[in-house]
């Protein structure tokens, strides 16, 4: 189960896209949306991504982070960034410890994958919204623009 509001976000130091390594709580001070995706290259990941793109100006207006997150490989999360023009962060967590730690962890499959589940987490580090089991996927970014717009308003 996903853990919930009122958590403090659980702190992990992840590989990015870009090669270099991001700690969560480097990020304090800002609001983070993190949402976890099952895989990347796949046409549910690809239209959630490209619309968290697409909106990324917005969330940056209201002092958010955008970063996505997968139990891909840097590489492959290197390849469909470059492939989407993606702007924002991709975290690889290939072993599945950080979709453990949220909870989101698929059990049970061939490959370790991801639920597609959105973390608000305030400048505190303190999840305030879970989004889960949203369809169609490109949704995902939506409903967090309007979580953190209710948390900047709050």
């Amino acid at each position: 189960m996903a853990l919930g509001p009122g958590v403090e976000a659980p702190d992990f130091e992840a590989e990015t896209h870009r090669g270099d390594r991001l700690r969560l709580s480097s990020l304090r001070g800002r609001v983070v949306v993190l949402y976890f995706y099952p895989r990347a290259m796949t046409s549910g990941c690809t239209r959630e991504a490209q619309r968290f793109n697409q909106l990324l100006d917005e969330f940056e207006k209201l002092g958010a982070v955008v970063l996505g997150a997968s139990t891909d490989p840097p590489e492959r999360n290197r390849r469909f960034a470059e492939k989407l023009g993606l702007r924002f962060t991709l975290l690889s967590d290939p072993d599945g410890s950080i979709a453990r730690l949220y909870g989101v962890l698929k059990e049970g499959t061939k490959r370790p994958s991801a639920k597609r589940v959105t973390f608000i987490i305030d400048e505190d580090g303190v999840i305030r919204e879970v989004i889960e089991n949203v369809r169609p996927a490109e949704k995902h970014a939506d409903l967090a623009l309007e979580a953190v717009r209710r948390l900047r308003q709050g």
